[in-house]
């Protein structure tokens, strides 16, 4: 059961990426305007850590991955207090890359209602068990994402605040200018992500939370489009050649990633600037202590956890260290950097982000059958 284990650092020179509306910690940040927004952040005994939920993270990067070529988002519905995708991987790469969980209303006259409603809008129906209730679908997410959280905390006194008007009125009723205030920080946010890649892919249909894959429906679909029995025939799985372009795709749309709040007054590029990828036996992930902070609260790189990792997990690496670097970020720890990834067997050598991803990409077509097993 082979992962791919990422980890990437955004920099943040003024930024407010992630939104958490109008309330503040009174103790520490104090809100003396009505009009206020406020950025998401922990606050510990060190001080105010700025984050990003992995959720946002997650759509930016079902958006971004909208713009890749051949790339098959999951149509949604919403019923007045739930919403879900279409819970069908075998057709949509996003259901079968973030997983879902489907469990309409149900009820023999709710049941109808919606499967007309499904129908017009183009998704797939689903089985109805006993009293017309739908059979519920769920599916873990083979990609896994962390909270993007600040490396270092920040006193309350360096968050930004941002004073503005609206004075673009002419409404004599309302003379005055309509002022606001909203946070922003100046930050390096690191996240860590990762890949199941043994279920790309493969799609379950045993009665266990998270393996409930396909219904009847679902599994009828499998048997036409001619997918595989696997794992003794609990489960049906796409060829290889499919496989590894779903996961071509999403590694496409990491290297395309944008989004965020506030870009219109604060425009911050969330590409990685520093990224590291690995795959490895086992789920445990491979750089979560690669990256740190400095006394100045300045990233710094972590060669010597990337060479005990190395070491350690040795005889389960499937593939060497993909370590991107920004020219201009960290230039610095370059030297190092590059010297402790040439160390490492398997490893190409340190490039720009973009071609540490579009490297694993490369050579998934020679490693296909031994990272997909």
């Amino acid at each position: 059961m082979a992962h791919l284990s990422g980890l990437m650092l955004i920099d943040c020179p003024a930024s407010a990426l992630n939104n958490a509306g109008q309330q503040i910690d009174m103790v520490n940040r104090e809100r003396q305007h009505d009009n206020w927004s406020a950025t998401k952040t922990v606050t510990t005994r060190q001080g105010v850590f700025p984050y990003v939920s992995a959720q946002a993270f997650r759509y930016w990067l079902r958006e971004s991955l909208r713009e890749v070529p051949d790339w098959t988002p999951s149509p949604t519905f919403r019923e007045e207090k739930i919403a879900y995708t279409d819970a069908n991987p075998i057709e949509y790469a996003e259901d079968d890359v973030f997983g879902y969980m489907r469990a309409p209303g149900g009820g023999s006259e709710g049941a109808k209602a919606l499967k007309e409603k499904w129908s017009a809008k183009g998704l797939t129906g689903q089985e109805t068990g006993s009293k017309d209730k739908f059979v519920a679908l769920t599916r873990n997410s083979p990609f896994k994402a962390s909270t993007l959280m600040s490396l270092a905390p920040l006193r309350p006194s360096e968050m930004g605040f941002d004073y503005g008007t609206m004075t673009r009125t002419e409404d004599s009723e309302y003379p005055n200018p309509v002022p606001y205030v909203h946070e922003f920080y100046r930050s390096t946010l690191m996240g860590l992500f990762s890949i199941d890649l043994r279920m790309l892919g493969r799609f379950y249909f045993v009665e266990r939370t998270g393996y409930r894959h396909l219904d009847s429906v679902r599994k009828a679909l499998a048997e036409k489009k001619k997918l595989k029995p696997y794992d003794n025939g609990r489960a049906f799985e796409f060829d290889l050649p499919t496989r590894k372009n779903r996961l071509a795709q999403l590694l496409e749309g990491l290297a395309r990633i944008s989004g965020g709040a506030k870009q219109a007054v604060h425009y911050t590029d969330v590409s990685p600037r520093f990224l590291l990828l690995g795959v490895a036996k086992g789920g445990n992930h491979l750089f979560g202590t690669s990256v740190g902070a400095d006394k100045e609260s300045r990233p710094l790189i972590r060669t010597a956890a990337l060479e005990e990792v190395a070491k350690v997990f040795k005889d389960d690496l499937l593939s060497g260290f993909y370590a991107g670097l920004a020219q201009g970020y960290l230039d610095e720890q370059r030297d190092a950097l590059e010297k402790q990834i040439g160390a490492i067997p398997g490893s190409p050598t340190v490039g720009h982000p973009v071609e540490a991803l579009r490297n694993v990409i490369k050579d998934l077509d020679s490693n296909a059958e031994k990272w997909l097993e």
